[in-house]
């Protein structure tokens, strides 16, 4: 559910209000303008029309396919960022954190381009970013728990451009105003509806799919005359910027969870610049963004690129799906070789 703004605030203002907030407040602020300048830039550049963006250079650090779009992103958050004092900057296209201004009391993290494989289908792209404060040790800037964080969010470059931020005090969104390159508010005090009847998930894996994540999409397809006692309908777009803004606007639930695929052990999506911010965008917003098992806000990475299961969404879906991971016979059953390779009631 969303509340249409009462005015049109510009995203400026709006800082400017927060700069006075507290010890941090003008930090985060001439931070997340920054980011907010870089991704007006990178919203021309991905609706640019016959701009070579989705040309593959080759690949980033973890592995995954890296587009020309995708390397320009990352360059113009960082010249933004320039002129923002920052002790620790870290990015899906980096193999480790760059340090900065020892001085500084923040750290940012970003995902530059999230769904680049979507680009050249002209779907909808996004920009995801986390802001923390920055600890003593800089070795451990992006070791530290989500609940930490103090600002996240992201932009969406499809029909409209659209801002999705937190300052830790509840979601708002801002649509930039294509007269005057402007963010403006347009939906305050974003909340998400406890139940919804949409899920998104990739339902070509299901043979891959845990008993617990199969149990529930089963229920789901059951409709009315299953246990959820309604029938639903199933989102996939495969880009997480546009997943999880579909669902600030009208509830449902998102999964990407761990399968028994090579390479998909431990999820797939990235916790530090994936997971974080998007769970405390959820959170901020009433929902609730979990592993399965447990809280995504309170886990702590080991690495950077680490990757990690996602389930978020409205909170009785969410809580469900927690429910079927909890239970003793279907827990059982995700750890018995048995189950890897066959189905939830096959013997």
């Amino acid at each position: 559910m969303v509340r249409q703004a009462s005015g049109l605030t510009t995203l400026g203002e709006y800082l400017e209000r927060h700069s006075e907030s507290g010890p941090l407040g003008c930090s985060v602020a001439t931070a997340v303008d920054a980011i907010a300048t870089a991704c007006i830039e990178i919203s021309r550049l991905a609706r640019g029309g016959v701009s070579p963006a989705d040309i593959i250079l080759g690949t980033n650090t973890d592995g995954d396919a890296q587009k020309d779009l995708d390397v320009c992103a990352d360059w113009l958050i960082r010249r933004a960022l320039a002129s923002a004092s920052i002790a620790a900057f870290a990015s899906e296209e980096m193999a480790k954190p760059e340090f900065y201004d020892p001085a500084s009391r923040l750290g940012v993290a970003v995902d530059p381009l999230d769904g680049s494989s979507n680009l050249d289908l002209n779907m909808s792209v996004g920009t995801i970013f986390s802001i923390t404060p920055a600890p003593r040790e800089m070795s451990q800037a992006f070791r530290r728990r989500g609940s930490e964080q103090i600002a996240a969010g992201f932009a969406v470059y499809g029909p409209q451009t659209s801002l999705v931020l937190t300052l830790g005090d509840g979601v708002d969104i801002f649509a930039l105003d294509p007269a005057d390159a402007t963010f403006k508010l347009s939906r305050e005090r974003v909340q998400i509806p406890a139940d919804a009847n949409e899920f998104a998930i990739n339902a070509s894996n299901r043979r891959h799919w845990d008993p617990p994540v199969r149990a529930f999409i089963d229920e789901c397809l059951a409709g009315r005359e299953g246990p959820a006692e309604q029938d639903f309908n199933m989102r996939w777009i495969a880009s997480l910027v546009a997943e999880v803004y579909r669902i600030l606007n009208r509830g449902g639930v998102f999964l990407y969870p761990a399968d028994n695929r090579a390479g998909y052990g431990n999820g797939r999506l990235r916790l530090v610049y994936e997971a974080h911010p998007m769970a405390f965008i959820v959170e901020q917003a009433g929902g609730v963004a979990s592993t399965g098992r447990a809280r995504i806000l309170d886990l702590v990475p080991d690495t950077l690129h680490q990757r990690v299961p996602l389930i978020l969404g409205s909170s009785e879906q969410v809580r469900r799906i927690e429910q079927l991971h909890a239970g003793p016979e279907l827990d059982a059953c995700s750890s018995a070789p048995l189950f890897a390779h066959r189905g939830f009631f096959r013997v």
